[in-house]
């Protein structure tokens, strides 16, 4: 008799913590963002061009260095910074110059941003610059882009896609 009422009582008590854990993992309920409102993400990693070019090495320099160190080329190690605008209905809501990683800077620059926008159609430019030794701009995407409510628009850069992406 004790044997049922202990295997009753651990029932009923498990029975119990599921009952917590299901009212508690849906309440209280949880918005990302109110109703009328998107979110743009701009999200990349990306390795700047070089800061100076490579220069190709003398004879006299290749002679004074160890046989297995003679690359004809010296190229620096540092890279650019990745320089990153937005403008949303022709005023700039974000702007960011993001210096590479790594102890020589030789390494990625990433960026991350998180942009709550009313939904609606908007007129939408990203440029990117990520070469220190040009003036302006590399790349631009201008573009009219109708955000739902509750949805994400995400902005990537890939130059091998074609530069700055929308999803």
């Amino acid at each position: 008799m004790a044997r049922i009422v202990s295997w009753m009582g651990q029932a009923l008590l498990y029975g119990l913590f599921a009952l917590i854990i299901g009212t508690f993992s849906g309440l209280p309920t949880y918005r990302h963002l109110p109703a009328d409102q998107a979110l743009i993400k701009l999200s990349f990693s990306h390795q700047g061009g070089l800061v100076s070019p490579c220069r190709e090495r003398s004879a006299q320099e290749l002679a004074q260095m160890a046989p297995n160190m003679r690359n004809p080329l010296d190229c620096p190690r540092e890279r650019s910074p990745v320089s990153v605008e937005i403008d949303l209905d022709g005023a700039t809501v974000y702007r960011q110059v993001a210096t590479p990683s790594g102890l020589s800077k030789d390494g990625a620059s990433s960026v991350y941003h998180r942009l709550p926008v009313r939904a609606g159609e908007h007129r939408l430019a990203v440029r990117v610059k990520d070469d220190a030794r040009e003036q302006g701009f590399n790349y631009r995407r201008e573009e009219i882009v109708t955000l739902q409510p509750g949805k994400v628009l995400v902005i990537d850069f890939n130059p091998s896609a074609g530069g700055i992406t929308l999803q």
